[in-house]
Formats: structure tokens, sequence, C-alpha cells
């Protein structure tokens, strides 16, 4: 962000990406290392659902939107839909290789059903809050480019992918999320934003770090020995979570909006990791603080 305040919204791309379907991929195929491994295996797990969900919450709002809105909102589904199939297909591999997922699955299904109970505005801000979270934990993940430079290259492939489009994107829930709220308060706003981002974080930490006990305990580690493993690789001196730490605080500035935080020189460093074309479809978005549109008033949250 520039001194007279001003962020811009990178091109939202379409991507043709398919996962190699006959890949198995290694028990540990990041480094050898099965701490880290069973982080990423544990989140995969939660896309195929989880990205369906996010559809059916933004989806309600796309024909208030206006023309901008509503076709980066129609962007984001597509973006959001090929991610949830590729990592389908990820984690079949996972499952060939031995993994036993049906328990990992039930919990994201709890939690699906779980929010499929709200009304449309606490599943938007769920929505918008999640989203933030992927959107920072796949900064953390392009900026330790030494993270995947282990992995093997088909994994290295899928998650340069799916954080390149989960970062160009990380604005429209948050856009359509000011929509949805427009008639809300400042103060509602902030308040809602922040104790809701408290409790998915809660949630989000709880259920990864259960998932790869889960994982770690199919590979003969024991619940003691795996918590202080996983604790030190998500906070630890190169962990991810301490990496995204300043980025997920941020959220909880007044007057906060996502690409307040530039990260777009991440984008040509994650798209180096896989070959596929790439073709603009949208115009890029300029934000200005103040702007007359509630939407792009970031200080109304």
């Amino acid at each position: 962000m520039t001194s007279r305040n001003i962020f811009h919204q990178p091109i939202i791309k379409r991507r043709r990406f398919r996962y190699d379907r006959k890949t198995t991929p290694d028990r540990h195929w990041l480094g050898g290392d099965p701490v880290v491994t069973s982080f990423f295996n544990s989140l995969s797990v939660v896309f195929p659902l989880g990205e369906a969900f996010f559809i059916e919450c933004v989806r309600p709002w796309q024909h208030r939107a206006g023309k901008k809105l509503g076709a980066d909102i129609a962007e984001f589904i597509r973006q959001e839909s090929a991610h949830g199939r590729e990592h389908l297909a990820l984690n079949r591999g996972l499952v060939d290789g031995g993994y036993d997922m049906s328990a990992l699955v039930a919990v994201v299904e709890n939690v699906v059903d779980t929010m499929r109970g709200k009304n449309a505005a606490a599943r938007i801000t769920y929505t918008m809050c999640v989203e933030h979270l992927t959107a920072v934990m796949s900064s953390a993940i392009l900026r330790d480019e030494a993270l995947l430079a282990r992995a093997e290259p088909e994994m290295r492939r899928i998650w340069s992918w799916h954080a390149v489009e989960e970062i160009e994107h990380k604005g429209v829930c948050f856009d359509t999320w000011m929509l949805a709220t427009e008639d809300w308060s400042p103060l509602r706003r902030w308040l809602t934003r922040s104790i809701t981002m408290a409790l998915v974080t809660a949630g989000f930490v709880k259920n990864r770090f259960s998932g790869q006990i889960n994982l770690l305990r199919q590979d003969g580690w024991s619940a003691r020995r795996s918590l202080p493993a996983i604790i030190a690789c998500a906070f630890g001196r190169r962990g991810l979570g301490r990496s995204a730490m300043k980025d997920w605080a941020a959220f909880f500035r007044p007057g906060f909006h996502p690409w307040q935080t530039d990260d777009r020189y991440l984008i040509p460093m994650g798209e180096s990791a896989f070959a596929d074309a790439a073709t603009p479809t949208a115009t890029p978005k300029r934000i200005v603080e103040p702007a007359p549109h509630p939407l792009q008033d970031a200080r109304a949250a």
C-alpha cells in the first residue's frame, strides 16, 4: 500500500490445471518430514467439501453485486470448484498410499453441516474468515521458497497452484461480506468479524492438530510424541503458523482490507512451479480509501 493509501488487486486468471491422477505420493512426500507432510495432508482433506460450501455461501450474493464484484465472484467460484476437484484427486492418492482419511473427512462434514444451519450473513462471515486464513497460509507457503522445493514434483505443482489462486482471489469474499453487511454499523462489522475470526482460528488449529495426530498415529507415532512436534512445526522458527501470524493479526484492525497486504509478488513465484497457461479474465481493480461505495470503503469494516 502506498503513502496515498492506495492498494491493488491482481487480475484473476484462468488456469488449466490437472493433478496427475496416476500419482500416489510417498508417505512423507515433503522432504521425508512426516510432521510437515501431515499438515498438508490434513489440510487437503478439507478442500473438496470446504470449497463447495464456500461457493454455496458466496453465490447468493452474486446477483446483488455490481459488474466488477459479480465477475470476481464468478471467477472465485470457478477457481474454488477446481481446487475442490483437484484436491479430491490428491486425497484419493493419499488413500491409495495407505492413509485412512475417514475420521478427518467426518470432522469436515460436521463443521459444514453445522454452518449450513446458520443464516446467510453468518455463513458469508464464516467463509470470509476462512478465506483470510487460507490466504495468509498460502502467502506463508510461497514466501518459504525452500519448503515446497523439498516436495515431490506433483505435490509441489498442486500446492503452488492452489496457493497462487488463494492469494489472487483473497479480496473477493471480503468484498462480498461488505455487500452482505452494508446496512451494519462499522462497530457491528468490526466486532462480528473479529469474534468470528477468533472462533474460526481456534477451530482451524484444533482440527489441523487433531488431523495431524491421527495421520501420524497411522505412521506409528503416539500423541505424546506427535503433539510437541506439531506445535514446533507450526510455531517454531520456520513454522508456517509463525510466518503467517502478522498477516493473520492484521485482520483485527479497524479498517482492514485483505489487499492492504500487498503480496502480489508471490504470484509469479508460485506460477513458476507449474507450466499451465494462464489467461486474464478480468481487469485489475484499484481501490482507493476513502471511496464512495461501501464495498470499497475498507474503513467501514
